[in-house]
Formats: C-alpha cells, structure tokens, sequence
C-alpha cells in the first residue's frame, strides 16, 4: 500500500550510487536503473516523530524508515538500502544487504515493524473500518430504507457499526491492545492517526487511480493489482447498471436531495469539510455517482479482504511485524549480534498479544457472507435482479481465473478470491 516507483531519491534519503553498486545486477548505475524505472520507494514518514509507548515499565521504540527496492532481471523486487530515520545525520546510517549480517537483519526488522503500524492503524483501521462506518452512518442518517442506494450500499455495511465499536473498545481505548501491547500506542496513537488521515485522499481510495499514482502499473507479480482491478470492474459494472436503472439522467442525480445531503454529510464529517482530499461535496452526473458507490463497495468489501485476509499469514510470525521493538534504531554498523536482536524483540507476552490478535482479526466470521451474496432481498424489480446475476456471474468467470492462475504460483494469492471476500466489513 505504501510502495511506489521512485522517479527521484528523497533529499533526506541520503542513498549513493556507489552505495548499491554490488546490488545491481547490471551494468547500469543507480540513475539509470531510476530512468529505467527499476527502483522503488517505501516511505514510512507518517511515523515520524510519533511518540513510542511504555509496555512493561520499559521505553519502547519504532522507526520511521525510507527504503530502497530494486526490481531485478529476474522480476523480483529486493531491498538495496535502508534508513532507519527521516532525518539524514551521522548516526542515521544506510543500511546495505552488503553489511554484516545482523546490522542488516536489524534494519530489516525495524521496517517491518514499522509496516505493521502503517498496515494496521493506517490502511486497515483507518481506511476500511472507520471510513466505511462513515459512509454506513451517513447512509442511516439520510436515505430513507424505500430509497434505492439505501437497498444498494446495506449489505455492504453488515456488522460494520458492531465491529468498530468493539475496536475502539478493545484495541485503541486506553486500556487497548494496541495502548498497552504495540509501539504506535498511548500518547502516540492519535498523532500517527491524524497523520494518516491527513494522507487520505479521494484519489487513493479508489484503486486504479492509486496504483497509477504509485506508478505500478508494470511491476510484475502485483496480485492485489491484478486481482483488485479486475474487481474494481466488477463492482463498477454492477453498480453503473444499478445507478442508470434508477437515475435516467445527471439532473436525476442533481435533484435527489437525500442523496446531496448524504455525500455533504460524508464531506463534512467524514473528510472534516477538507476540499483538498478531492471528495465531492455534491453529485452532478450518474458517472460521478457511479464511481463514488463503486469506491464505498470495493473499499468495504475487496479492500477489506486485501489487507484483513493475510494479516496472520505474513505476521503471524513475530520478527516479521513485531508490534513493538525493545531497543532503539541502531545508530552506528558492526553493533549489532544475535545477542542484541534478541534483546530488541518485545517481551513475550507482547508477542502472545500480538500473534492473538491478528489471529482473530484474520479468522473468517461463523456467518460470512461472500461479496455478491444477499442474505436479505433489497430488491424486487426484474432489473435489478437481473443485475446482481450478472454481478453474481462475473465474481464466479473471475474465481476460475484466479484458481486457475494460483495453479501455477508458488505462493497462491487467494485472497481477493470472492469466496473470501466479505461483503462488509465485519472482523
């Protein structure tokens, strides 16, 4: 969620050429792998500066690091620097796959570390629960249940309200996991969350014109892409032919007062009245319309499953998103042992805490509800019944491709699959 080419290293990443010179496999120097558009950036700046939290009596630490990636000839993307903090200074060092191999694995961890918080709190938390609890309550406040985009958006916000509240209950309130088990906790939970907010963007919520911006249009082995895009078509499909069976025309959409009070109430609370994240504050056209719901749809239901689905798969395992880390950025190169990684993990009942909860978080709910199912019938109408068959035949064309393409991989990338996409979301 956070990669993208880079087109021009960061004035405080303080990276050479003659740095990752053994990283390259080719011939070519880094200016012109960047021409090439062979390199690429993860910028963790959203968590600098945030405060790290207290846990067991003791400080605790997270970085805020910028990373360098190198797509090689063999398609695979691999890290060839990284700097542990935003501000370029000589205890703020470049960490190089050419280091020993501990001041290496350290940098390593520390990023990943740093992903956790960004994953969680940034675009799961954030993005996919709180937003679509936006939109659900601006949904209940202005349509009436009659009211077709009522019928349509419901089923797309089952349990949502239940969920967050249970959210705000058990992982953020003072008394959280995620106050008392994770670094990005306590005094600087809010600050890292009204800068995520301020990075929200009408644009970035809606996937193909977030994977243009982040220029990964090429990248190869990019599934949530692919999987994403083909899904994104779905949904926009089926909502276009649900918007043009009820809205002839743009002045349909410009007289539906319910429908302008419910996208003002989405501006003005939702995106706290702030024209620069792009977010419309009326509908003009059925075209605007169509892709705003297509937005509220995936984003509630394929997004969710994007970055809810894997969450124990990829860290589960604690030195690959360790929720907090004992010991501060290192400093300097030849510091660090096994002896000092050891010491720089979280406590083990951090771990326990954290294994469990993204074991939860990634458990499919007893009465799931794939995307494309209606366990309550909104619609009456022959077309519109018609069009949730299509969409319905559409998800199923798209889940033997995506079968048939995981045949071959390595590693299956099932989890945009619809049979495990949610419709809402609810865990």
């Amino acid at each position: 969620m956070i990669i993208r080419r880079c087109d021009k290293l960061p004035n405080n990443f303080r990276v050479t050429a003659q740095m990752v010179k053994d990283s390259l496999r080719r011939k070519c120097s880094l200016e012109e792998e960047i021409r090439n558009g062979n390199i690429f950036l993860v910028d963790y700046k959203n968590l600098d500066e945030v405060p790290p939290n207290t846990i067991n009596g003791k400080q605790q630490y997270i970085a805020a690091p910028l990373v360098l990636l190198y797509k090689t000839p063999d398609d695979t993307l691999t890290p060839i620097a990284i700097q542990l903090k935003q501000t370029p200074a000589d205890d703020n060092p470049i960490f190089l796959p050419t280091d020993d191999q501990y001041d290496w694995l350290i940098a390593k961890i520390f990023v990943r570390s740093a992903d956790f918080a960004e994953h969680e709190l940034n675009f799961h938390l954030l993005r996919t629960h709180f937003l679509s609890e936006v939109f659900a309550m601006a949904t209940f406040r202005n349509m009436p249940m009659v009211h077709p985009l009522y019928k349509l958006l419901m089923p797309h916000f089952r349990y949502t309200l239940q969920i967050d509240t249970l959210a705000r209950a058990r992982l953020i309130s003072k008394n959280g996991i995620f106050s008392q088990f994770a670094a990005v906790g306590g005094p600087g939970l809010m600050m890292f969350m009204k800068k995520a907010m301020a990075s929200v963007t009408y644009s970035s919520l809606c996937l193909p014109e977030d994977i243009a911006a982040r220029g990964l249009e090429s990248i190869p082995n990019f599934y949530y892409r692919d999987d994403g895009l083909k899904l994104w078509g779905i949904i926009n499909r089926y909502v276009k032919e649900m918007v043009e069976y009820h809205y002839h025309n743009d002045e349909d959409v410009v007289k539906d007062t319910e429908l302008q009070c419910w996208i003002n109430e989405v501006f003005f609370y939702g995106f706290l009245a702030n024209a620069n994240t792009g977010i419309p504050q009326h509908f003009r056209s059925v075209t605007e319309l169509t892709k705003f719901l297509t937005m509220v749809i995936f984003n509630a239901s394929v997004q969710h499953a994007a970055v809810n689905n894997g969450q124990f798969d990829f860290d589960g395992w604690m030195p690959n998103a360790p929720f907090s880390l004992q010991n501060p950025p290192p400093t300097t190169k030849g510091q660090s042992t096994e002896k000092t990684m050891l010491e720089t993990f979280p406590d083990v009942n951090v771990t326990m805490q954290g294994m469990a909860t993204i074991y939860l978080l990634s458990k499919q709910s007893t009465d799931f509800v794939p995307l494309g199912k209606y366990k309550e019938e909104q619609f009456f109408e022959e077309i519109p019944l018609d069009n949730i068959k299509h969409l319905q035949k559409y998800l199923l064309m798209f889940k033997l491709e995506s079968k048939f393409r995981n045949v071959n991989l390595a590693l299956p990338y099932t989890y945009l699959n619809p049979k495990y996409v949610e419709n809402s979301v609810t865990i």
